[in-house]
Protein backbone atom coordinates (compact mmCIF):
# COMPACT_ATOMS: atom_id res chain seq x y z
CA UNK A 1 0.00 0.00 0.00
CA UNK A 2 2.49 2.38 0.85
CA UNK A 3 4.02 2.13 -2.91
CA UNK A 4 0.82 2.49 -4.31
CA UNK A 5 0.09 6.22 -2.03
CA UNK A 6 4.54 6.87 -2.84
CA UNK A 7 3.40 6.87 -6.65
CA UNK A 8 0.07 8.31 -5.84
CA UNK A 9 1.89 11.58 -4.45
CA UNK A 10 4.43 11.42 -7.17
CA UNK A 11 1.41 11.83 -9.88
CA UNK A 12 -0.12 14.78 -7.93
CA UNK A 13 3.13 16.21 -7.36
CA UNK A 14 4.13 16.37 -10.97
CA UNK A 15 0.51 17.47 -11.74
CA UNK A 16 0.49 20.60 -9.80
CA UNK A 17 3.83 21.55 -10.65
CA UNK A 18 1.91 21.45 -14.20
CA UNK A 19 -0.81 23.12 -12.95
CA UNK A 20 1.13 26.00 -10.92
CA UNK A 21 3.46 26.08 -13.69
CA UNK A 22 0.25 27.35 -16.17
CA UNK A 23 -1.08 29.69 -13.08
CA UNK A 24 2.68 31.30 -12.67
CA UNK A 25 2.48 31.99 -16.74
CA UNK A 26 -0.88 33.28 -16.52
CA UNK A 27 -0.77 35.42 -14.15
CA UNK A 28 3.24 36.97 -14.87
CA UNK A 29 1.27 37.55 -18.62
CA UNK A 30 -1.57 39.68 -16.81
CA UNK A 31 0.77 41.49 -14.59
CA UNK A 32 3.19 42.79 -17.38
CA UNK A 33 1.14 42.38 -20.28
CA UNK A 34 4.59 40.21 -21.65
CA UNK A 35 5.07 36.66 -22.44
CA UNK A 36 6.82 34.84 -19.70
CA UNK A 37 10.39 35.06 -20.81
CA UNK A 38 11.35 30.59 -21.42
CA UNK A 39 14.11 28.85 -22.93
CA UNK A 40 13.83 28.14 -26.30
CA UNK A 41 11.63 30.94 -27.18
CA UNK A 42 12.98 33.95 -28.73
CA UNK A 43 10.38 36.68 -28.91
CA UNK A 44 9.87 36.40 -25.24
CA UNK A 45 13.67 36.29 -24.21
CA UNK A 46 14.33 39.19 -26.72
CA UNK A 47 11.57 41.45 -25.18
CA UNK A 48 12.49 40.53 -21.88
CA UNK A 49 14.94 42.79 -20.21
CA UNK A 50 17.43 41.11 -17.28
CA UNK A 51 14.97 42.65 -14.13
CA UNK A 52 12.19 40.54 -15.87
CA UNK A 53 13.80 37.37 -16.41
CA UNK A 54 15.09 37.20 -12.98
CA UNK A 55 11.92 38.47 -11.42
CA UNK A 56 9.98 35.64 -13.36
CA UNK A 57 12.76 32.83 -12.40
CA UNK A 58 12.62 34.33 -8.47
CA UNK A 59 8.37 33.91 -8.78
CA UNK A 60 8.74 30.38 -10.82
CA UNK A 61 11.13 28.69 -7.73
CA UNK A 62 8.97 30.67 -5.18
CA UNK A 63 5.74 28.66 -6.68
CA UNK A 64 7.66 25.54 -7.38
CA UNK A 65 9.47 25.15 -3.33
CA UNK A 66 5.83 25.78 -2.27
CA UNK A 67 4.09 23.05 -4.22
CA UNK A 68 6.54 20.96 -3.21
CA UNK A 69 6.46 21.18 0.18
CA UNK A 70 2.33 21.15 0.41
CA UNK A 71 2.32 18.19 -2.08
CA UNK A 72 5.34 16.69 0.01
CA UNK A 73 2.63 17.78 3.20
CA UNK A 74 -0.18 16.06 1.77
CA UNK A 75 1.11 12.77 0.93
CA UNK A 76 2.65 12.62 4.15
CA UNK A 77 -0.54 12.95 5.96
CA UNK A 78 -2.26 10.63 3.42
CA UNK A 79 0.31 8.04 4.48
CA UNK A 80 -0.13 8.16 8.03
CA UNK A 81 -4.22 8.69 7.36
CA UNK A 82 -4.08 5.12 5.54
CA UNK A 83 -1.39 3.32 8.15
CA UNK A 84 -3.39 4.31 10.97
CA UNK A 85 -6.78 3.04 9.49
CA UNK A 86 -5.09 -0.25 8.58
CA UNK A 87 -4.16 -0.45 11.80
CA UNK A 88 -7.71 -0.42 13.18
CA UNK A 89 -9.23 -2.86 11.21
Amino acid sequence: MNVLLKVFGSVVSIGAGFIGGKLVDAIWTKATGQKPPKPGDAEAQAEATMRHALGFAVTSAVVAAVIQVLTNRGTQRTIRHFNKTVDEV
